[in-house]
């Protein structure tokens, strides 16, 4: 009786959905990011942005925008985020208050801390690919409790653009194709995934495919009727024990059951005559952005030449991803020193940095009272606010493309690779290069450390801009280039977004630049003893702000938009 149901269901969406393609449906002539005199979405999709403010003209305020946003997301940009992956939630309410909503992924409860070492030696593909790649998902449960709190429409009815989008399809874009011809090879590996995918030739679905997915839509449209406990405590997580059981994995149903999310302490700094609100661990976003800044507020950054700056940033950089490495992870169960964020300990390190040479960083630095003070114990971005003063940023992954590749069959789910995100073994590089070391070791209930930086700003006690990226750890330093951008050098919110930017994560010890980034400036950095490493873009970033008069400014990252339009003509 149940697939005759499903089917029935099915069958009424279909119905009830417009299955033809006009060029709005397909997304095509609508923004990626939009504002109106109720409120404004920022994403990386036009779907999910028009989601967003349809639930705005629904009765809805930024917390239902924001929501439903993130979940259509899961639908239609899939290769980045959805509800088999993790969110970080930073969240300022009307009435003034700010809330870290902390959605990542847990280790499961038979985690070990050498899980993915063999023969003495670490495995990354174990901690990339398949079973044991996965941690239990957080992103329902955050957007749930965001609802449920400060939202005036339900979780149910912030589900329907996604179950509405799976079931009639939607033309794959060119980011997304790519994507799946670069992972081809591992989706091969997981049936349900490549049945999803691929097409009857086994071949990577091509831009313009429409991409069909019924069984995520039955998920979605189960979550609407039984609510997050059908995700956490029904048969989502019985059917996903029951295929990890059978092909290597270690994750049960009682993790799904255990799973909870935690209300954590925002990270707070000054800069500029600003008040920068950022997510705490165990992101690493909030606290680096934050030492990015007290560093940079010891220099005259807006007198400075742009070579002459961009210099001072790399050398800024290092020093903060260098402590990344070494102090950063979960605060419950690693001792995390606040003094990262300390303005004087950012002075000493200041004072390390030559002006005009490049200096070679060894090692991380040492906080004041690094063992008592103490923090409390792919990836897209979504931004939204309305002129209540509900301003949101969320920030959710499911790590590489496609997460770990595999979708659990019957469910359409893709679950996340997150595991990667820790420390295999001491000194070993995951999927973006970043090292780490026992703060961020595996054990079972841990999450794993992120470069995630949801990040909202405050001007005398108002907010007046809300921000985040994707780009692995690309995102901390996307979100600092934006804030100095508006901040110190007085540019328009579209301008900030759309400058050229650079990235240094300390190791490997080279400077990434972006290849708009005129050739004398490059010059005049290789002259001072960077070695360059060029890339036709950074990162992915998502804005909202405030104009002169007022109205809301919703940015999203151009540099996405001119490469889907590039790729199509």
């Amino acid at each position: 009786m149940q697939p005759l149901f499903n089917l029935f269901v099915l069958l009424l969406y279909f119905l009830i959905a417009n299955p033809v393609y006009s060029d709005s449906a397909a997304g095509k002539n609508l923004p990626y990011a939009n504002a109106n005199e109720i409120g404004a979405v920022a994403t990386v999709n036009p779907l999910a942005t028009q989601a967003g403010m349809e639930a705005f003209e629904s009765g809805g305020n930024a917390i239902d925008a924001a929501v439903t946003a993130a979940l259509t997301l899961g639908v239609v940009d899939s290769h980045n985020s959805g509800i088999g992956g993790g969110a970080f939630v930073l969240v300022h309410w009307a009435d003034g208050s700010v809330e870290a909503i902390d959605g990542r992924e847990m280790a499961p409860g038979a985690a070990s801390r050498d899980m993915f070492v063999r023969n003495g030696k670490a495995d990354p593909e174990l901690s990339q690919t398949g079973a044991l790649a996965v941690g239990i998902p957080g992103s329902l449960a955050a957007y749930q409790h965001l609802i449920q709190k400060g939202g005036k429409r339900s979780l149910s009815d912030a589900l329907q653009p996604g179950a509405s989008l799976s079931i009639k399809g939607f033309p794959i874009d060119s980011v997304f194709a790519n994507r799946i011809g670069r992972v081809a090879d591992k989706i091969r590996q997981f049936p349900a995934t490549s049945s999803l995918l691929l097409d009857d030739e086994g071949e990577p679905l091509g831009r313009g495919d429409i991409l069909v997915q019924p069984d995520l839509a039955l998920t979605y449209l189960k979550i609407a009727k039984q609510g997050v406990e059908y995700f956490y405590r029904g048969d989502f997580a019985a059917l996903t024990a029951k295929w990890m059981h059978e092909n290597g994995g270690i994750i049960t149903a009682d993790d799904f059951r255990n799973y909870q999310i935690k209300s954590r302490r925002p990270v707070d700094t000054y800069y500029n005559g600003y008040r920068i609100i950022g997510f705490p661990p165990p992101s690493s976003g909030g606290v680096h952005v934050a030492q990015i800044l007290n560093m940079l507020g010891y220099l005259p950054v807006k007198s400075l030449a742009t070579g002459e700056r961009y210099h001072l940033l790399a050398e800024i950089m290092k020093r903060a991803f260098a402590d990344r490495a070494y102090w950063l992870g979960d605060p419950d169960y690693s001792r995390v020193p606040r003094g990262i964020i300390d303005p004087d300990y950012a002075k000493k390190l200041v004072a390390t940095i030559d002006p005009v040479r490049v200096t070679t960083v060894k090692q991380h630095g040492m906080p004041p009272n690094h063992d008592v003070d103490l923090f409390e114990k792919h990836t897209t971005h979504v931004a939204a606010a309305d002129k209540q003063g509900n301003w949101v940023a969320i920030t959710t992954t499911l790590n590489t493309s496609f997460g770990s590749k595999v979708v659990v069959p019957g469910t359409g789910v893709l679950l996340n690779n997150q595991m990667d995100d820790f420390s295999i073994q001491p000194g070993v590089a995951n999927a973006f290069g970043l090292i780490g070391q026992e703060a961020n070791s595996i054990a079972p209930g841990k999450r794993p450390l992120s470069s995630m930086s949801p990040t909202i700003v405050l001007k005398d006690a108002q907010p007046v801009l809300t921000l985040g990226a994707a780009g692995g750890p690309t995102i901390i330093t996307q979100v600092v280039q934006a804030l100095v951008n508006t901040l110190d050098l007085g540019m328009p919110l579209d301008e900030a977004v759309a400058a050229s930017r650079i990235h240094h994560q300390w190791s490997p010890d080279l400077l990434f630049v972006e290849t708009s980034i005129h050739q004398d400036i490059l010059d005049a950095l290789s002259g001072k003893g960077h070695v360059l490493k060029n890339r036709e873009h950074l990162g992915s970033t998502q804005a909202i702000g405030i104009d002169e008069n007022g109205n809301f400014v919703s940015i999203s990252e151009p540099r996405i938009q001119k490469l889907n339009t590039a790729r199509e003509n």
